[in-house]
């Protein structure tokens, strides 16, 4: 039978300290896996394009980011299984397609990331772009060193967070937005077009599409919190980490915002850049090279980890040397960036796949949740699983266009 406690809360405090810490930790690997260089930029333009009715898009995608979120990571716990185990046993095959798709799509994305903390070391410190990325490769790659790699991991992305959202508070509170105008706009936008369905489509593929949605998920999974009685505390952590994604869209909109609203321009080399050094000046601009860095090497070490998860369904050995091939990963993104600068064309084509993951993954779990062979006595909420044949619909539709919009520019 399925169990939630009469009280969640006592429930969570009675957990072991070390799942307590997973579960934090699973929080901000999922948060900070969406929060990389394309986040930052991808938040700025599309500011600078719609304005203060940015906001109702970061709500909508928060909504649909919720739908998915939830069924994911309360299907991935309960049954004890990855998502690309699951999708296996919906559908022969595809869990080992969407392995592909992940991995190859990670670290198509490790290369921009790679080269964001590069920019970000290089800003704040002056030491040239493709020294400051293998600096910072060395410091990911020192995470799986140790046997503890997980709980440093969960640490790491703790502060890593926690140093985002301080850091585009204190930026966006400088920047001075009319905050009651994007408060108004989150719930009635001046227009709905076409600008603003594909601003909507793009958050939720860049905050749970491909290997993203997984990752706390995944790391939960390894930390050994599983099985129905978890399902309350999971549910929270699935929320929060949205909630930590979320709360830092919203500061950084805002910081935006309040930049674009006093009519500056913004570089079109570095629009972040701009955001920052008009907000706060020198120091804006140092802010923005932490902030770079922070969000690359978070994004970093998310890829690598989840990417290298997904792999375990070609070999059981995959496990045993999971710290190694995920070390394995940086390195050839670090390879990659400092040869050719940014991934080649067949490394374009799979990160432009790895938006299919989510519905094909996601669709064969919302099948699994009323199949008693995965998840046993445990009864899903078929408003939840309702919520996610919507995002479901959404995401493939996402995936269709973007399919069609690339070999349309072959």
């Amino acid at each position: 039978m399925e169990h939630y406690g009469k009280d969640n809360t006592r429930f969570y405090m009675k957990l072991n300290k070390a799942k307590r810490e997973a579960i934090l930790g699973a929080v901000f690997l999922m948060g900070l896996s969406a929060i990389g260089p394309g986040f930052l930029t991808q938040t700025t333009v599309f500011t600078q394009e719609l304005g203060a009715n940015f906001a109702f898009v970061i709500f909508i995608s928060i909504l649909l980011d919720i739908g998915a979120q939830l069924n994911i990571w309360r299907i991935i716990t309960v049954s004890n299984r990855r998502g690309q185990d699951i999708a296996n046993e919906i559908v022969p095959g595809l869990g080992i397609a969407v392995s592909l798709i992940v991995a190859l799509g990670g670290l198509a994305f490790n290369v921009g990331n790679i080269a964001g903390t590069g920019l970000g070391l290089e800003v704040m410190t002056g030491i040239p772009i493709k020294l400051a990325a293998v600096i910072s490769a060395a410091i990911a790659i020192g995470i799986f060193l140790f046997k503890e790699a997980g709980h440093i991991m969960d640490k790491f992305v703790q502060y890593a967070g926690i140093l985002l959202i301080l850091l585009i508070v204190y930026v966006a509170a400088k920047s001075s937005p009319p905050v009651a105008e994007a408060a108004k706009r989150t719930l009635a936008p001046q227009h709905f077009d076409k600008g603003v369905i594909l601003a909507i489509v793009t958050l939720v593929g860049g905050s749970v599409g491909g290997y993203i949605t997984f990752s706390g998920a995944h790391r939960l999974l390894d930390a050994g919190v599983h099985g129905a009685k978890m399902v309350a505390p999971v549910s929270k952590a699935s929320l929060m980490g949205i909630g930590v994604t979320g709360i830092i869209r919203v500061a950084l909109f805002l910081a935006v915002l309040g930049v674009v609203s006093q009519g500056a321009q913004l570089l079109a080399s570095n629009p972040v850049a701009s955001v920052f050094e008009q907000a706060s000046g020198q120091t804006g601009y140092f802010i923005f090279g932490l902030v770079m860095w922070a969000a690359a090497i978070s994004s970093v070490v998310g890829a690598a980890y989840t990417s290298v998860t997904f792999l375990r369904i070609f070999s059981p050995k995959v496990a045993q040397l999971q710290n190694k091939l995920i070390i394995l990963m940086i390195v050839v993104s670090t390879v990659i960036f400092i040869t050719v600068g940014r991934p080649v064309q067949t490394l374009i084509i799979a990160g432009t796949l790895n938006g299919l993951v989510l519905p094909l993954t996601l669709g064969p779990m919302l099948i699994a949740a009323y199949k008693k062979s995965i998840v046993g006595t445990y009864k899903h909420p078929k408003w939840q699983a309702a919520f996610g044949g919507v995002v479901v619909l959404v995401m493939a539709y996402l995936s269709v266009y973007t399919l069609y919009e690339f070999i349309l520019n072959i």
